[in-house]
């Protein structure tokens, strides 16, 4: 089954939009300095040490998403009732074990 997420919203707090904005500045700042790597010939073992960081900065911070959506979003519909979001979140675990 497809979910339609375009159509949802998630209402965060100021304080958690900070917190994910910061983690996702930190892997943009992450990325930039791959780039520059990049630009000055940095040693490819160099350059996969970084990427691996980036991929376990992006784990994390969709980990603490995910446990929020579970917290909320999930909590909240199936306390009204909609087992559709039972489909979602097969879906999202199908997805992060890709």
């Amino acid at each position: 089954m497809d979910i339609d997420c375009c159509n949802k919203k998630t209402k965060r707090s100021p304080e958690e939009k900070k917190l994910i904005i910061n983690r996702l500045n930190r892997i943009n700042g992450q990325i930039n300095g791959i780039n520059r790597m990049i630009e000055n010939d940095a040693y490819c073992n160099d350059v996969l040490i970084q990427l691996s960081a980036v991929k376990n900065s992006i784990k994390s911070l969709s980990t603490h998403i995910l446990e929020n959506h579970l917290y909320t979003c999930i909590t909240r519909d199936l306390e009204n009732g909609d087992l559709d979001s039972i489909d979602e979140l097969i879906s999202l675990f199908k997805r992060f074990n890709q």
